[in-house]
């Protein structure tokens, strides 16, 4: 995710460092020389009537914006279910370690603390498919979770073991098992509303049908605007490219939002939040908070 402070009004049209346009300079560049090419070489054989292009335009603009609004719904639906995955760890963090009686001791609560822990960490690889490295893993749930296949799932079965074993020692009431076991059942809820995010896409032909349009409108549109703007055209079009060409890429970035893209939801930060959440619930010494790099992106 980009993250840096909000600029002066001018120097935001010369922001480099946190905008789309260091990944698409060779595109324009490409439509900028082919506008200088169109206009240099009038008269042409052939002339593209700039009306119906127009109409095109406003027809991709409004499909673009239809797209940008359901990818950003993806991206923030899965900022709310990491949102909630923080709240409903500390509630059950809160709660285990102040409500059985008699109360955990440290190696208790460092056990439930590292299972959480262990939630978030294994979440996070499993929605970027990547490999957990298992140092990382807190060594409480290590050996339990490392040889499973939906470790996320795994962990909070870890959990559910350690809710039923202290109902049945009689640290907890029925009341306050039920309490307990929906936080956990919450957490599920969390887990397949990642996982139903990750695993269906918005619908490759429209992507592409989209993708495709954009594209073949920025090579028509010199044609359509060499006659009336002349050496006007190349500044045009090439402006009007950059606008459809950035809005189908930072798009097709939000429509997986826990990927690695810089416009993506910050896993790793958010991962960290919950493990310095409930470190200092649990009364121990907490990582440091994760910082955006030079390029302001926060991983």
């Amino acid at each position: 995710m980009i993250v840096r402070p909000r600029l002066h009004w001018l120097r935001m049209l010369f922001v480099w460092r946190g905008s789309v346009v260091s990944r698409i300079l060779m595109r324009l560049l490409f439509f900028l020389g082919l506008a200088c090419g169109v206009v240099a070489l009038r008269p042409l054989p052939f002339h593209l009537e700039a009306g119906p292009l127009g109409m095109l335009g406003v027809a991709l603009a409004i499909f673009l914006g239809f797209r940008n609004s359901t990818a950003y719904d993806r991206f923030w639906e899965g900022r709310k279910l990491w949102g909630s995955l923080i709240i409903v760890t500390r509630s059950f963090a809160r709660q285990a370690f102040t409500l059985p009686v008699p109360a955990l001791t440290p190696e208790e609560r460092r056990g439930v603390c590292d299972r959480l822990r262990a939630l978030a960490v294994t979440l996070n690889h499993q929605l970027r498919e990547t490999r957990v490295d298992v140092a990382t893993l807190p060594p409480g749930v290590r050996e339990q979770v490392v040889r499973a296949e939906h470790r996320p799932a795994r962990v909070l079965l870890e959990l559910g073991a350690w809710l039923s074993e202290q109902r049945r020692q009689g640290r907890l009431s029925d009341i306050l098992v039920a309490s307990l076991d929906e936080n956990l059942h919450r957490m599920a809820e969390v887990l397949g509303g990642c996982e139903r995010i990750a695993t269906t896409p918005i619908p490759y032909a429209y992507s592409v049908m989209l993708h495709r349009t954009v594209y073949i409108y920025s090579l028509m549109l010199p044609f359509a605007l060499a006659g009336s703007l002349g050496w006007a055209t190349p500044l045009v079009s090439t402006f009007t490219s950059y606008t459809f060409i950035a809005l189908d890429m930072v798009t097709s970035e939000l429509e997986d939002p826990f990927g690695t893209e810089p416009n993506d939801l910050p896993l790793d930060a958010l991962t960290r939040t919950i493990e310095r959440a409930v470190l200092e619930l649990a009364g121990e010494p907490l990582p440091p908070p994760l910082k955006p790099d030079d390029r302001f992106v926060l991983s």
